[in-house]
């Protein structure tokens, strides 16, 4: 391949290395679209750096159809290795030349925190491996004086989710679903023979799949490297089992990461564990070591979205910079994506261990991201209650859906009922909404009675879509006067927002309204102010693309295009994820309409594409995008302006997106939020307060608004929020979706 000069375009390396995580495909496609679509060329190294070693067939020039179906699937496509070689000067001598030889000078690696040592020390060493290839004459002069520096952009691929500064890193999500999923599944027969499990989990120093699968799977115990238990933890966690059994669980589940110790640094196995549950509960519990499993399998809806999305800066990172930048590792923080000097964050990450290894267990928990360290002391709450009946007297806190079903509701009225008696309120149940209060269909909840609730979908309190009318606010407030009802926790979508709004405003008329009320936002849609994220969404987007790898499945031995319609009213968030992690083509969105011009140049790019080779096409549509141009329109249109080289199908996904269990990132947001919520409850209820308020998720923190400010967040007659930080990510799903034709 002849050499790159001054005026040749801009050329791009991308590789995987170290371990691998689901999502680095789809980290490795945004990186070859982007740089395709600013015109760069674009290589990628297969088996990491020792492709960049070996040279030869180990680097190649990809296009876009290289990479057009691998978004969903699992490992590296690419191959990853964990290459000795290029430790030694001599290899990284050899990988040097042949990045030069093809006019490479910028460089994405996707990998853990050793990986991207590498990868910085590659680079801070490039200038004098250039000069030493030039004096043993493997690289001319001119080579050399066109690529004097190495531009690099790292993305932490790793499933421990173990990178300081950064909330999840690509591939957490993924295997957090197939823990979870195995531990739903082990639940049910454990239940069925009164049985305890003891489950392993990856994590040698990071325990945050052990942690969150244990809150998000209603486990009893964990043991984690940063947190190691009391001694004497034995006793405790037996009883804690003997607690559950007392209370009329069938099942217990003790969640192990491989790298669990005591506080005197000695390791607990999850074997040790299963034994000491044998001699003290007298038992006969089984071990489940879940391994590789935890790295398999496809990619989870965010992994796909959020890993595009870094794929997609790191590309225009490497693009943008020159010999001056600094070397920085991209990662998610909260909605946003995040750059941090490089080694600087995987100094902080190996500094854990360390603390880990030097027993200082605080500092080791302080370098850990915000959800971890709240995580901790929920579960510890949950494990081990101040209170597991309410005394006399205490505050009573009534919980009330409204607005649309959403998937993790069940998880937030659990966690509501057992946080709340752990902090001595005691906890109603309104069945079936504000309707259902005036019917007097209210119960106080006990620990028990939401036992099993945790990855149930649907909703066990029912729900009412409607706002109650101004005619039955009377009777709401005699019927929470009546109840002694002391605060709300109305845990709902648009209309639950409404209702509590119009609650909170007609207080002054109605005494029984003079209380605190919290909304926790459950939407599928997310729509909802002050959130980044509803509880539901995820679950829904989930499902989405799971009906979108379906669908393009059943159409790959065809020439076909797909239409497909995806809920979200006017609020677009399902739409734009939703054909991103799903790989389509074309999204229609009401935030940005639809026009006559841009279908007649979406028409003439999916003929010019067919005609081209194309086989399968996709275009997501939210449901109410636009009042004229109707899914069925659209599939008229496409199928008319066919000519023959394709048929069109359309397929409005409906009610599935409800519906399903809730995944763990709902399960664990429902847990966070409401534990939230009932803090700023008996804020109020101690300062004698009857302010109202709503929480969300912003910046990776819970946080509370008054409710009096909701207006002035939402667009009321679209349904959704002013602010929708999503809409960022619409030149990514341009970039990455429909190839430049013309």
């Amino acid at each position: 391949m002849s050499q790159a000069t001054a005026t040749s375009p801009v050329r791009i390396g991308v590789l995987t290395s170290g371990g691998d995580a689901q999502g680095m495909n789809a980290a490795v496609r945004a990186v070859v679209r982007t740089a395709l679509t600013r015109h760069a060329e674009v290589f990628v190294i297969y088996e990491g750096y020792q492709g960049m070693i070996d040279g030869g067939e180990g680097i190649r020039q990809f296009q876009w159809d290289d990479v057009g179906a691998i978004l969903g699937k699992g490992g590296t496509v690419i191959g990853t290795y964990r290459s000795k070689e290029f430790r030694e000067r001599e290899g990284r001598l050899k990988a040097a030349r042949n990045l030069v030889d093809r006019g490479i000078d910028r460089l994405v690696v996707v990998g853990g925190d050793g990986s991207l040592t590498g990868l910085d020390t590659f680079r801070s060493e490039w200038p004098g491996l250039l000069d030493d290839l030039v004096r043993d004459g493997r690289l001319s002069a001119q080579q050399v004086a066109d690529h004097p520096a190495l531009m690099i952009a790292g993305l932490v691929g790793s499933i421990d989710n173990d990178l300081v500064g950064t909330d999840s890193t690509i591939g957490a999500d993924s295997a957090l679903h197939r823990i979870i999923e195995a531990i739903d599944a082990i639940t049910s027969t454990a239940a069925s023979h009164q049985r305890s499990f003891v489950v392993e989990v990856m994590g040698r120093h990071c325990g945050y799949l052990a942690l969150m699968a244990a809150v998000a799977g209603g486990c009893d115990y964990v043991l984690i490297p940063e947190d190691p238990p009391q001694p004497g933890w034995e006793e405790d966690m037996c009883a804690q089992l003997r607690r559950g059994r007392q209370a009329g669980r069938r099942e217990s589940i003790v969640i192990v990461a491989e790298g669990a110790r005591d506080r005197d640094g000695k390791p607990i196995t999850s074997s040790y564990v299963r034994d000491t549950i044998d001699r003290i509960n007298h038992e006969d519990a089984r071990v489940t070591i879940l391994g590789h499993v935890q790295r398999g399998g496809r990619p989870s809806a965010f992994d796909r979205w959020a890993s595009t999305w870094l794929g997609y800066e790191a590309a225009q990172q490497v693009i943008n910079s020159d010999k001056d930048s600094p070397a920085m590792v991209l990662g998610m923080r909260g909605a946003a994506v995040v750059r941090l000097p490089l080694m600087d964050a995987v100094s902080a990450t190996r500094r854990v261990p360390e603390l880990i290894e030097a027993r200082k267990y605080e500092d080791a928990m302080a370098l850990r991201s915000a959800d971890f360290t709240e995580m901790v002391k929920i579960f510890e709450e949950l494990a081990h209650p101040l209170h597991v009946t309410t005394t006399a007297g205490s505050p009573r806190i009534a919980i009330v859906h409204l607005g649309g079903l959403a998937p993790g509701m069940n998880t937030a009225a659990r966690a509501a009922v057992r946080l709340g008696i752990a902090r001595d309120f005691t906890m109603l149940g309104v069945r079936n909404g504000f309707a259902g209060l005036l019917k007097g269909e209210i119960d106080e909840l006990g620990w028990e009675d939401v036992e099993g609730w945790t990855g149930e979908g649907g909703a066990e309190l029912g729900l009412r879509r409607t706002v109650p009318p101004l005619g039955d606010y009377y009777a709401i407030s005699r019927a929470l006067e009546e109840n002694q009802i002391a605060g709300l926790l109305v845990i709902g979508g648009w209309n639950a927002y409404i209702a509590a709004f119009q609650i909170h405003r007609e207080a002054e008329r109605y005494p029984g309204f003079r209380i605190p009320i919290v909304c926790v936002p459950a939407s599928i849609d997310n729509n909802l102010p002050g959130s980044d994220q509803a509880i539901g969404a995820d679950t829904a987007l989930n499902e989405i693309t799971d009906d979108i790898d379906r669908i393009k499945q059943s159409g790959a031995a065809t020439t076909r295009s797909f239409v497909i319609e995806t809920m979200g009213r006017r609020c677009g968030y399902l739409a734009l994820m939703g054909g991103m992690a799903g790989g389509a083509e074309r999204v229609y969105l009401h935030e940005d309409g639809i026009t006559l011009d841009q279908l007649n140049k979406d028409v003439k790019w999916l003929r010019m594409s067919f005609e081209r080779g194309r086989r399968l096409f996709v275009a997501v549509r939210s449901e109410m995008a636009s009042d004229a141009y109707t899914s069925d329109f659209l599939a008229r249109l496409f199928e008319g302006e066919s000519h023959g080289l394709y048929d069109v199908r359309m397929n409005i996904i409906g009610h599935v997106q409800q519906g399903g269990e809730p995944s763990p990132a709902d399960r664990l947001l429902a847990t966070r939020m409401v534990s939230h919520a009932l803090d700023v409850l008996k804020g109020e209820l101690d300062a004698h307060s009857t302010g109202s308020w709503f929480v969300g998720l912003h910046e990776s923190q819970v946080q509370a608004q008054p409710l009096r400010h909701m207006e002035d967040q939402v667009d009321i007659g679209n349904r959704r929020p002013r602010y929708q930080w999503w809409m960022k990510l619409r030149p990514v799903s341009e970039a990455v979706s429909g190839e430049p034709l013309e």
